[in-house]
């Protein structure tokens, strides 16, 4: 052993992290809604499907902001570059759906929307997790 201590590692910048637990949040709290609002429909009340495709129309851009807000963690936060992956994935995900949806595929429409609740929740999870904030190794080398 050398007695070289590696020096603490800073965290990642909570304007980086922040947005990025705020968007995913609602983004998971708009994906419980739209269940709620086809069975609505189904129900009998027509309006709701309406309501639906807003709804979905929002879902969209909330992940699409997501995923810029996960790209800001990784640069210029400095911190780890999984949540862009699960970000395009939530955004392609959501993209089909809307696109499923209104094509009427609901056989294909709802088991998806069932993989992007996961998703979405999973995300969170991820993102409430102190790992976040942690810069890797490798990052911290690169900006020495």
């Amino acid at each position: 052993m050398t007695g070289t201590a590696e020096p603490a590692r800073p965290p990642v910048p909570g304007w980086a992290v922040w947005p990025l637990r705020g968007l995913a949040a609602a983004t998971t709290g708009l994906v419980l809604v739209q269940p709620v609002l086809a069975g609505l429909f189904v129900t009998g009340d027509v309006g709701m499907l309406d309501l639906h495709g807003i709804a979905a129309s929002f879902l969209v851009m909330l992940v699409f902001f997501q995923l810029l807000a996960a790209i800001l963690v990784w640069r210029p936060g400095r911190g780890p570059a999984w949540p862009i992956g699960a970000c395009v994935a939530a955004f392609v995900l959501v993209e089909l759906q809307s696109g499923l949806g209104y094509a009427r595929a609901v056989a294909v429409h709802m088991p998806l929307g069932v993989l992007l609740f996961g998703l979405s929740v999973a995300l969170l999870i991820g993102v409430w997790r102190p790992g976040l904030r942690r810069r890797p190794a490798r990052a911290e080398k690169a900006a020495r």
